[in-house]
């Protein structure tokens, strides 16, 4: 909306039903979690200091989504509440579920985490340093990031063998192990990786092995071409001017960030690791080990996952950020506690919201109930 203009009467209602904005604390109806109330006193703080149009949150505790809310607008040309069902771009939250997709396949004895990649993928040619999967889920295989002005592309690929012609040709940074370096397209050689192994394309994987497992609906990739229903528009905010996004098809970064999902079903995502049914605990308990390097030092990154702590609690986590979006994932293993937030803002840093969300479901030192799993 410019200066001076009015609000359709749509927008409004979304804005007033649907957002919370502005209104003051009350306690929780019948049915809803005692800390909704809270949930929604933080979301709209951070909404209107961060000027977020449409924001989806979704709360899980014990292998139940117990909250499960939209705020604002997921697209303002059209006038469209963001809702619980809204579906955003997750960003680098695709790292992690190429993570369990190649860990599901090590379990299977189909992948070995410490063969070299070039002995897997016919299209990554051999390098200086063998590049072993483990190294690259750890962002310590010395594959580059985005270059500097490297943006969006818009050209679409068949699959992440495919997309590898992007960087595959490119010396690596240092030798794995030695260093941590981020890097989302270390995730595509993974997800290229996972093709190889599995025979299927990464979508057709991880539609089939994570997302039916999770009864996760709106999990899948991120396809511009297809009718994805309630997926979200984004923007950008420029000199103060809010604007959309920049065009992208994000199949050339599909493993690193190119997935889409609702809020409710990317907490069904971690309610099934936290349950096991994704892959085995001892699995999870490698994949949320911080990874050290060669020289002894810890990375505060396990296999896919970023690994932390608050409060005395362990916390298993990552953020997104990419054209359209802001995206966090946010678990308390031991509570059973999984928090999601999607925002279809770029340049928002949710953690601290996630945070914060976290602890009004389960304060240090309490312990989730014992529900079913």
């Amino acid at each position: 909306m410019t200066s001076g203009t009015l609000p359709s009467p749509r927008l409004v209602a979304a804005l007033l039903c649907s957002s919370w904005i502005g209104l003051p604390a009350q306690a929780a109806p019948p049915g809803e979690p005692s800390f909704a109330p809270a949930v929604r006193a933080a979301v709209s703080d951070q909404q209107q200091r961060d000027h977020i149009p449409g924001l989806s949150c979704a709360v899980g505790v014990a292998g139940q989504v117990v909250f499960a809310e939209g705020f604002g607008v997921a697209d303002l040309e059209n006038d469209v509440p963001a809702t619980a069902a809204t579906v955003y771009r997750l960003a680098s939250i695709s790292k992690p579920i190429t993570a369990v997709a190649a860990m599901q396949l090590v379990e299977q004895g189909r992948l070995d985490l410490d063969a070299d990649v070039h002995t897997l993928v016919d299209a990554w040619p051999q390098k200086r340093w063998p590049v072993t999967t483990r190294r690259l889920l750890g962002h310590q295989a010395g594959v580059r990031h985005y270059k500097p002005g490297e943006g969006e592309v818009t050209e679409h690929y068949a699959d992440q063998t495919a997309a590898l012609e992007r960087f595959a040709a490119d010396p690596l940074l240092h030798e794995p192990g030695t260093a941590y370096r981020y890097s989302t397209f270390g995730f595509n050689l993974v997800g290229a990786v996972v093709e190889q192994a599995s025979g299927q394309t990464l979508p057709d994987y991880v539609r089939e092995h994570i997302a039916a497992r999770c009864g996760a609906a709106t999990l899948q990739d991120d396809d511009v071409r297809r009718i994805v229903k309630n997926r979200a528009a984004g923007y950008v905010r420029r000199g103060g001017e809010l604007r959309n996004s920049a065009l992208m098809d994000s199949s050339y970064k599909l493993g690193g960030g190119g997935f889409v999902c609702s809020a409710p079903d990317l907490v069904r995502f971690g309610n099934a690791l936290l349950a096991g049914r994704l892959v085995q605990p001892a699995t999870l308990e490698v994949m949320w080990t911080p990874g050290r390097l060669t020289d002894g030092k810890a990375t505060g990154y396990g296999l896919g996952f970023g690994v932390g702590g608050r409060q005395g609690r362990r916390v298993i986590s990552h953020s997104g950020a990419q054209s359209r979006v802001s995206t966090m994932l946010y678990m308390i293993p031991e509570q059973r506690i999984v928090v999601v937030v999607l925002a279809n803002l770029e340049g928002v840093k949710l953690g601290g919201l996630a945070a914060k969300i976290a602890d009004a479901a389960a304060p240090a030192g309490q312990n989730a109930p014992n529900r079913g799993r």
